[in-house]
Parts: structure tokens; sequence; C-alpha cells
């Protein structure tokens, strides 16, 4: 029993529950945004270096306002400025659901929503993760972080093929409507959560993020550990690669490339089910790097055949790596880090995690445009392996990082 995940936090805990579940209903319609933003742009370009700008949109902003974020999260009501930034991606949704119905503005327009959408989420994301060390102590806390990653993979698994069938069934103009809709349950998860300021350390402004940065880059776990997520997702994100993949050899079918993204994420769930593996081992650094690793070698295998069923086993492989490196990486950071550096930590961690994957895309995208599909996804797994071995011979501390049990 030790081995599935651990439940206590959501029978326990109110908040943490009325939080993970309003999480989950947003991210769920966050993958039909996804999944037609990404079509969207497919469809009217034909472009993988277009398509691979996407991630662009989405990056730029993510990496200025997440680090600009940071000279005033551990400074202000993160409760409240959470609430702002959700209202901000609701309404951002729903013109988004207009330029589909309607086509006004086109790829331009889909664009620049994109990059709005990703700075506020910049900013309301991290501030979010800050509420974790509050609603969970001990060892309760990595078993609340493989929670959190199981909610974002139950949205992928079931996200992207049910987004398929509804472009196929109703239009893609739909998928954007439905994510409008859920970010409702992303406000009401966010109710009951601590108010207040809580008084970051040192003054707010230029200040802060600097004292953030050096606090990352002093921190060899820390450092370590964001490291190792950008080896594995700026060199080896796929999701741009798959429309491209699906053209090439599977017919350019809508419910199709909706497979793609579905077996990373039922490889995700099942290691979710499974996190207990994961969240009751002494040395998060090690599964971290260890798991980065699988992650590379099964995208980068992936890239190499054609058969679908072997193609989506490798996919759900590199997921349910995905999942507990992103788990492990979240228990060494949070774990390492005081309070008064959480918001700024948590915004640097955010970037790591959320713009790394844009930029791997783009970078995906380019080198698809120049070769095929297949090899991007090829070469960004060998790219990746050798950065996550480099970042495991230089960072002893990570890799003998252990926490209580």
């Amino acid at each position: 029993m030790n081995a599935l995940v651990d439940l206590r936090p959501l029978r326990e805990n109110r908040t943490y529950r009325r939080l993970w579940l309003g999480t989950t209903a947003s991210g769920f319609g966050g993958q039909f945004s996804g999944f037609a933003t990404i079509y969207y742009v497919w469809q009217r370009t034909h472009s993988a270096a277009v398509v691979g700008l996407v991630g662009l949109a989405v990056a730029v902003p993510l990496i200025v306002l997440a680090l600009a974020g940071s000279a005033f999260v551990d400074h202000v009501d993160r409760r409240r400025l959470a609430v702002a930034c959700t209202w901000v991606q609701l309404l951002v949704s729903a013109v988004m659901t207009a330029v589909a119905f309607t086509d006004m503005g086109g790829v331009p327009a889909m664009l620049l929503l994109v990059a709005v959408s990703s700075g506020a989420s910049a900013l309301g994301n991290p501030a979010r993760q800050t509420f974790m060390p509050a609603l969970l102590a001990g060892e309760r806390l990595a078993a609340g972080l493989a929670l959190n990653h199981s909610s974002f993979q139950l949205a992928m698994l079931l996200g992207p093929a049910a987004a398929g069938g509804l472009t196929a069934a109703f239009g893609l103009p739909w998928c954007f409507a439905f994510d409008t809709l859920t970010f409702t349950a992303g406000l009401i998860g966010l109710t009951g959560l601590p108010a207040g300021v809580t008084g970051g350390k040192g003054p707010a402004g230029l200040a802060a993020v600097k004292a953030g940065l050096s606090y990352a880059a002093r921190t060899p776990q820390v450092r370590g550990a964001l490291l190792a997520d950008l080896a594995a997702t700026v060199f080896a994100m796929p999701f741009a690669l798959f429309p491209v993949i699906n053209t090439e050899h599977f017919g350019g079918r809508p419910e199709v490339l909706g497979l793609f993204t579905t077996a990373v994420a039922v490889g995700g769930v099942t290691a979710s089910v499974l996190s207990g593996l994961a969240t009751r081992r002494r040395r998060p650094g090690v599964v971290l790097l260890t798991c980065g690793s699988v992650w590379a070698v099964s995208l980068g295998w992936a890239g190499t055949v054609t058969h679908l069923p072997a193609v989506l086993a490798l996919l759900a492989c590199a997921g349910a790596a995905d999942t507990w490196a992103v788990v492990s990486r979240g228990t060494v950071v949070q774990t390492v880090t005081p309070d008064a550096y959480r918001g700024r930590v948590s915004s640097l961690e955010f970037v790591a995690g959320a713009a790394g994957p844009q930029l791997g895309n783009l970078r995906a995208g380019l080198v698809a445009a120049a070769t095929s599909g297949g090899a991007a996804l090829a070469i960004g797994g060998l790219t990746s392996v050798a950065a996550t071995a480099l970042i495991a011979v230089t960072t002893p501390a990570l890799r003998k990082f252990a926490v209580d049990q």
C-alpha cells in the first residue's frame, strides 16, 4: 500500500481539497484551450515554425512577469493576487472564444491573447503555490505536491482527447468556450485560502528580485533542481511536434492528435497512482535526475519509430517519468526554501516549469522546420540526456539531499 498515492491531504484538509478540486476543473478546461490554440494556428498556417511561436508567446511574458512579480509576491496579499489573475485569465479566454468563432484578428490576435493569459498566469500561479506549506506540513507536503501533479495529469488524460472529439463534432471554438466556463471552478477553489501579507525578507522591488535570484543561485539543491527541469523541457519538450508527426505519419486526424497528449497523461496518471514510490523516497534529488533521464530517452526513442502503438507507449513512459520528476523537484525546492523567499523561489520554479516547456516547443518547431518532426524529437532527447548527466555530476548536493521520513 505504500506504493499508492497518499490521499490524506484531501481527506484531512478541507481548504486544500477545495483548492485541488478547483484547480483540477480549471486545468481540465485549460487542456481544451491549449489543444485548440495549437490546432487553430496549425489549421491556418500549416507551419511548424509558426506553431512554435505559440511557445514564444507563452514564454516571453511568462518569464518577464514571473521575474517582475518576484519583486512583490512576498510583500502582498497572495490570495488576492491569485484571485485577480484568475479573473484576467477568465476574461481573456472569453475573448479567445470570440476570435475562434469569428476569426477576427486571426492568428496574430490569438497569439496576443495567449501572451496576455500567460502573463496573468506568471503572476498568479507562484502566489498560489506558496500556500502549500501553509496548508500541509511534514510528510503531507510531498503527498500534496503529488496530488497537485495528479490533477494536472488527469486534466491531460481526459482533456486533449475530449477536445479532439469536441472539435470533430462541433468545431474548434467550443473548446475555448468550455475553458472559459471552467475558470469559475478555479475561482471557487481559491476561497478559504489564508489572506494577508506574509512579510517577505527585505524590501520589495528590484532588491527583492535580486535577493531571490541570489538565494536560488547559491543554494545548490534549488539551483540543481531548476536546471534539471530546464534540461528536460527546453531540450526535449514534444508537444509542438505532435501536429507535425501526426501529419507526417498518421494522416493529420484531430482524434489521433489528441491521443498523443493523452498517452503522456496515461503514464502520468499511472505514476500518480503509484506516487508513494516517489514521495516516500529519502533522496528526491536522485529521483528527479533519474526520471529526467527516462523522460529524455523515451521521447528520443519515440522520434525514431512510426508505429502508433509504440509511439503512444513511449509517450506514456515519458509522462510517468515526468510526474515523479515534477513531484521530486517540488519536494526539494519547497523543503529547502524558507517562507521569506518562498514566493520569489516559486516564481523561479514557475518559470522553469512553465517557460521551459514553451521554449522547448519553440526549439522543437524550429528544428522540425529544418529537418522533420521525428528528427527534432530524437535530437532533443539526446541533448536532454547529456545535460541531465552534466547536472548530476556537477551538483552533488542535489544527489545527496535527503528528507525526513
